[in-house]
């Protein structure tokens, strides 16, 4: 009979969330192997309340394989005090602040397809997100300093990044699935090219390496196979068409769907797999290539992703949340692909697990700065998450990934030190405003920061001097 451990604590920031912590209480419900409490805390203390009856409801359920216990708190030191977990699952602000991240830079003719990681989108989010970070981080430190922490919030980098800069003890690590489609990807391929059916995403084994949303796999094997001859074959056949797997959604009507164009023509200039999905591959590159305009997204086969269609998506999940906690509707146990649960009990010491995460680079990753937050592999065991040699990119790549990195660091100072020239010149050097002329830059900047100022605390907002 497997280990079991039970009264594990969780602390859930942004409890609250319709997505995110539906899907943990999914994973944790089909886990017999640990149980325990989770508290949730939001800053929207009623919608924690309402996850709590949810999460709760799920306990009593004879299918269910994981008891747990959800309760709302309305406190930070709350949630925290005992922990021996911190998920952080936060939207940084509204719907109304994307909107503007997503869609303001539109009138200079800038489109982009996520906007919460790089670009004009991801550094406005980030401006406002990294004082959040530093709250949490300094309540981690007083509360739960031995706690494991797993950051699921965007732009991940800054986030993680910031959890160490202002605790650097602290034993965080981002996660991100977008390195599970790539493998998923690769499977499809083999039975595509060599007719190899049901491979599973894990029995790919890739090696890692870059920075979250722009990570690059530079080996790849199935058991005996060496893929990467296999994906040149395969980039040559579909370049043109692009590929669509038989359990994808179609680009033309999923948002979160691609034909993998951009992953291809990556490929076919650099000759390393991007790892990320198009939608934020396309975000780390020049305007000019992919993003140009509506017209040229559809070319290559993904789609920009409106905020007015998140926010009709917002207002359906708030319904359905109201009908799963008054009983009208009963919640479907659906494993999310996510390895969250997998890495909370590899840390228990309930199994070893490899996986990409992002931790701070010390050594793992040749060829950018120590400290930088990287996304490499790692092994997951007993109060232990070692990362895992990655290597060093090709330097066409590698100068790239150093660009975004050395934004973010002036992105993470900016918002520390409320600098509006600091974060102007991480605008200005970002590569998909780099048709702008210096004084449109400065424009855009300057609107973006007043739509989102009161998420700004400690900056001001007269015009910007050169």
């Amino acid at each position: 009979m497997a280990k079991q451990i039970k009264d594990v604590q969780i602390a859930y920031i942004g409890g609250g969330s319709r997505g995110w912590a539906w899907g943990l209480m999914s994973d944790l419900a089909m886990e017999e192997n640990i149980s325990g409490t989770v508290k949730l805390y939001d800053i929207n203390f009623e919608a924690a309340q309402q996850n709590a009856i949810i999460g709760n409801r799920l306990r009593d359920r004879d299918e269910v394989a994981g008891r747990w216990d959800y309760e709302a708190v309305k406190t930070l030191k709350e949630a925290l005090t005992g922990a021996d977990f911190v998920i952080i699952s936060i939207l940084p602000g509204t719907f109304l602040e994307m909107k503007s991240d997503v869609h303001t830079p539109e009138q200079y003719g800038i489109y982009q397809s996520v906007g919460d990681t790089v670009g004009p989108g991801g550094l406005v989010r980030a401006l406002r997100t990294i004082p959040l970070f530093v709250e949490i981080a300094n309540q981690i430190k007083e509360h739960s300093p031995n706690a494991w922490v797993i950051n699921y919030t965007n732009p991940m980098s800054l986030c993680t990044r910031t959890l160490y800069h202002v605790f650097p003890e602290i034993k965080a690590f981002g996660c991100c699935h977008e390195v599970f489609g790539t493998q998923k990807l690769l499977a499809s391929m083999l039975e595509d090219l060599e007719g190899i059916e049901k491979v599973k995403r894990s029995d790919i084994k890739v090696n890692v390496l870059g920075i979250n949303h722009f990570t690059w796999i530079d080996q790849a094997s199935y058991q005996n196979i060496n893929l990467l001859p296999l994906y040149q074959k395969f980039v040559d056949k579909y370049y043109e068409t692009g590929f669509e797997g038989k359990n994808t959604g179609n680009w033309l009507n999923d948002h979160f769907s691609s034909a993998q164009r951009v992953k291809f023509d990556l490929f076919k200039k650099f000759g390393i797999i991007a790892a990320a999905g198009d939608r934020h591959l396309a975000e780390f590159m020049p305007n000019t290539w992919y993003l140009h305009s509506p017209e040229k997204v559809r070319e290559w086969k993904f789609g920009l992703t409106p905020v007015d269609w998140r926010m009709a998506r917002g207002k359906e999940l708030y319904e359905k949340g109201q009908r799963l906690a008054n009983g009208e509707e009963n919640f479907v146990l659906n494993a999310t692909g996510e390895e969250g649960v997998q890495m909370i009990k590899a840390i228990l010491g309930l199994g070893d697990i490899i996986s990409n995460v992002n931790l701070p680079n010390k050594g793992q990753m040749a060829g950018v700065p120590e400290d930088a937050i990287v996304e490499t592999n790692a092994l997951f065991g007993y109060n232990s998450v070692q990362p895992i040699v990655s290597g060093e990119l090709p330097t066409p790549v590698n100068n790239m990934v150093l660009r975004h990195i050395h934004i973010q660091e002036m992105t993470l100072q900016a918002a520390l030190q409320c600098d509006k020239q600091l974060a102007l010149r991480a605008f200005r050097q970002d590569p998909l405003l780099s048709s702008l002329t210096p004084e449109e830059v400065e424009a855009l900047l300057e609107q973006m920061l007043f739509n989102t100022k009161s998420y700004l605390p400690g900056w001001e907002f007269e015009t910007i001097k050169n």
